[in-house]
């Protein structure tokens, strides 16, 4: 079987960056989008400097984690490895794009000219209005790799069959070929270099390799390992290459989550209550229209809206669509129960609600590219935080239809136990993201403002909840104020994980390369801390 990669020799590119524009020659890509460009990674001070070059871009995973999420099927993987796009497919919704633990995605929702209003005759030539509003990335130029391969060429060792990059580099440090092919010009590398690949740890198996040093080098002692890894423990000018923040999804991606997880939980909430005997149509009501405006604040960020449609095409495999396919019930039994007043459609209406607030938490664990959301523990946070604001919405309901004093104080030790759950799931969280690792600038971002669940930010609203347990006269009164300190800590947390703390993976080196005469030494991972 065919499986095609590149393979970049670290000790030869030269950082002329040629390999970047002749891909954005052959695939007229939008100012400012680059699917290849070429790193510039400087580590160490004065005088003891280095100075490395890495070529970047899609790395054509083996199991690449945007074919996972993509709910419209546009991704696709060939058999010969290479991750395609159907433009005519995608909705642009850029969930790839934080799944992608590379930085390859990319989406343009406007044509744009490189020099202001005018297009440059080759813009003109190659403007594809298919990529608008889409995503997009390197494809190792498969409509040369095609075509050659029709023309009996050999990809990788005929120019006209090879990937632009490639093809152009004039430092010889690029190379395209077979994997498979044991006698392939790549493989042949493979087996005569040691070699990396980026990220490899989170399971992508990622299609492009990098070169540091000849098997049949001298061996490096222990004494110039561990100088390599002193000189490279203080690097300097690592903004490029350090994690950043994630700008594909922004308050309208923040909304779904918000007002998604508060609805699903009030009807969660609403089902006990009527279950109970409690009239539960209004809160009913609420919760369908808090679900349905975050659902349309989605709409309202994907770059296709009018393809909406084709979030339903992926359900064995993304949670975007499962989470579409949970809201259908979610709405149909949730307006059913207001209509008949059936226990039944209730249940299945809570049920419904369940599998949506699921999904929604599944949606963040699996966008790999943002280490802040991957993580597992971010599941049971983002549960427990809806069935908190889910109490706390119903609370304000229950005052404002003047409940009597006992479901009021059962709604105080309610919102008391959520609050305590949902500060236990933080914590479980934080501690094992700092303990595993995260980037330095999420870990910031949590502990220096109130874009977290901790139990110093949760005093105030379980303060507010015991006072009215303690004062029955005025207990309308706390538990109102203990349902609003609920809903503004958890909505503030929640908009701050997408907007404020999603910063991505960054980029890692395994080895520093050994250039020239000099010996390698141990890489690094910019940006990142462990606490």
């Amino acid at each position: 079987m065919t499986r095609y990669a590149i393979v970049a020799d670290l000790n030869r590119c030269v950082g002329c960056q040629t390999c970047t524009a002749a891909c954005k020659h052959a695939n007229a890509t939008a100012p400012g989008i680059q699917w290849r460009k070429v790193l510039d990674v400087e580590t160490g001070e004065f005088p003891d400097v280095r100075r490395s070059f890495v070529p970047v871009g899609c790395m054509q995973c083996d199991d690449p984690p945007c074919l996972d999420v993509c709910p419209s099927t546009a991704t696709g993987k060939r058999a010969d490895g290479i991750v395609t796009i159907d433009y005519d497919m995608c909705i642009g919704c850029a969930y790839c794009a934080v799944a992608c633990p590379y930085q390859a995605r990319s989406r343009v929702d406007s044509p744009a000219a490189a020099y202001g209003n005018g297009q440059m005759r080759q813009e003109a030539l190659r403007e594809d209005p298919k990529r608008i509003g889409v995503a997009q990335k390197c494809t190792f130029c498969i409509d040369k790799i095609d075509a050659g391969l029709a023309a009996g060429l050999v990809p990788g060792i005929d120019p006209d069959a090879t990937p632009a990059c490639v093809g152009s580099c004039i430092a010889g440090a690029l190379h395209f070929g077979d994997v498979e092919d044991h006698d392939s010009n790549v493989s042949k590398l493979l087996a005569d270099h040691e070699h990396y690949r980026m990220h490899e740890e989170l399971g992508t198996g990622p299609g492009i390799y990098y070169l540091w040093k000849g098997k049949a080098g001298n061996p490096e002692s222990e004494t110039e390992m561990q100088a390599g890894a002193e000189l490279i423990a203080k690097p300097v000018g690592m903004a490029a290459v350090s994690p950043s923040q994630q700008k594909s999804w922004d308050w309208r991606a923040a909304a779904n989550f918000i007002l998604g997880g508060a609805g699903s939980g009030l009807l969660v909430i609403s089902m006990i209550a009527g279950l109970a005997g409690f009239d539960v149509a209004l809160p009913v009501l609420a919760a369908l229209a808090l679900a349905g405006l975050g659902l349309f604040c989605v709409w309202l960020e994907i770059g296709r809206p009018w393809r909406f449609i084709n979030v339903y095409f992926h359900a064995r495999r993304s949670w975007m669509t499962r989470e579409a396919f949970a809201a259908l019930p979610l709405f149909a039994f949730g307006l059913l129960s207001v209509a008949t007043g059936l226990k039944t459609t209730l249940v299945a209406a809570a049920v419904s609600a369940a599998l949506f607030a699921y999904c929604q938490a599944r949606i963040l664990q699996a966008a790999k590219g943002i280490p802040a959301w991957r993580h597992p523990r971010i599941v049971p946070l983002m549960l427990s935080t809806a069935v908190a604001e889910g109490v706390a919405l119903f609370s304000l309901f229950a005052v404002l239809t003047s409940y009597d004093i006992s479901a009021l104080r059962l709604l105080a030790l309610a919102l008391i136990a959520a609050i305590a759950v949902r500060c236990l799931a933080w914590l479980a969280y934080r501690l094992a993201l700092g303990a595993e690792g995260a980037p330095t600038k999420t870990l910031e971002t949590f502990d220096s403002s109130t874009i977290n669940l901790s139990f110093a930010q949760q005093l105030v609203p379980a303060g507010f909840a015991v006072a009215g347990l303690l004062a029955v006269q005025v207990m309308p009164v706390f538990l109102v104020l203990a349902a609003f300190a609920v809903l503004a800590s958890g909505w503030l947390f929640k908009f701050g994980l997408i907007v404020n703390a999603g910063f991505n993976q960054g980029f890692a080196f395994e080895r520093m390369p050994a250039r020239g005469a000099g010996t390698s030494a141990r890489g690094i991972k910019p940006g990142w801390s462990v606490s």
